[in-house]
């Protein structure tokens, strides 16, 4: 297996309890996504829709977890079961060998080679940041990702982006002291996209003037000391005079895109735009035989989120059963069972 997020650590676990020999690769750390989050930020799901194997999450006060509390969890059930894990080891190429593949990695002190049967990848889809691609994008004060908001005290902070991510740094920055102003290229956020609860706050606090809204603009340029903004319309660029925003620091909130790289190296199909992967929705297996996908790369690149953690456990389940023929037996203690959700009730 390839990438070391909860599902891909899920899919070790139940070939481990089956018996069948594996080895999970994870280029950076394990759960690398949820470690770049900012410091404790909430998941969205509740702890039983994001239990991996039929291991419930410890959960003291009944609240939805934190970030840091869930990659605890996850250390603890790669100690429980010894997985075969190997951290910091990137997998540059996949070739296929007959009905085999070789994979070679690149580890922190060398190159390792492997050869198997089956390859499972769970990348993931949230490899780098959707860049702007302005000019000045790539100056220190500029960031993709969201910090400790602490660093943002006392000074004037630019978010650039109308989504969750955008709206919730927006609010946390502002509590810590940041004066804080937002930017959106539509002329509202969509309460279909943004969270209620984050909805409601916001719009309370730009309507009492305490956070600044930038309806209809976006960056086309940034300086050490503002940002050029373009006018929008329907989220689109259209002619008009730019303004300049005083700007600290920036931190732009526009979404991630999913690496498909090995994917392609391997000879998957990916599809359109967002470089979808061809799978076969009863097996997880792509159009290259013997390969098969896992987890939130089985969206590519995700506009609007269709696969998270909590809608990626049947993955698992498909998976080991095309490869083994047998249930993957994730049930736990007690008869405990993971939420299986229908994805249009599902939360992200």
């Amino acid at each position: 297996m390839v990438g070391a997020g909860p599902i891909g650590v899920e899919l070790g676990i139940a070939f481990e309890r089956l018996g069948v020999s594996n080895v999970l690769l994870e280029a950076g750390q394990l759960g690398q996504t949820i470690w770049q989050w900012p410091p404790n930020t909430r998941f969205f799901s509740s702890p039983e829709r994001i239990a991996i194997a039929g291991i419930p999450i410890p959960n003291l006060d009944q609240t939805k977890i934190t970030g840091e509390a869930y990659l605890a969890y996850l250390r603890s059930v790669v100690e429980q079961f010894d997985l075969s894990f190997r951290p910091y080891e990137r997998v540059e190429r996949i070739e296929r060998r007959g009905r085999s593949f070789q994979l070679f990695t690149r580890t922190l002190s060398g190159e390792r080679t492997y050869a198997c049967r089956y390859v499972v990848l769970a990348t993931g889809g949230m490899a780098s940041p959707r860049l702007l691609n302005v000019p000045g994008e790539d100056l220190p004060h500029v960031s993709h990702y969201v910090p400790d908001p602490h660093k943002y005290f006392r000074t004037h902070l630019l978010i650039v982006g109308g989504r969750n991510s955008a709206v919730e740094a927006a609010l946390r920055c502002w509590r810590v002291g940041a004066k804080v102003t937002i930017s959106y290229r539509r002329a509202e956020f969509n309460p279909q996209i943004v969270k209620p609860h984050l909805f409601a706050e916001v719009g309370m606090l730009i309507r009492e003037g305490l956070i600044t809204f930038l309806p209809e603009r976006t960056p086309v340029e940034i300086t050490p000391a503002h940002v050029v903004m373009a006018p929008t319309r329907d989220g689109a660029p259209i002619d008009g005079p730019p303004i300049r925003q005083p700007a600290d620091f920036v931190l732009v909130c526009s979404g991630f895109v999913a690496d498909m790289t090995l994917f392609e190296m391997a000879g998957v199909e990916l599809r359109g735009e967002r470089r979808i992967p061809a799978w076969n929705p009863d097996t997880m297996e792509t159009n290259v035989p013997g390969l098969y996908v896992a987890g939130t790369a089985a969206g590519g690149t995700q506009q609007r989120f269709e696969f998270f953690i909590e809608t990626c456990h049947t993955h698992v389940d498909k998976i080991v059963a095309a490869i083994t023929g047998r249930s993957a037996g994730l049930t736990g203690p007690g008869g405990w069972r993971r939420y299986s959700i229908p994805r249009e009730n599902a939360e992200s």
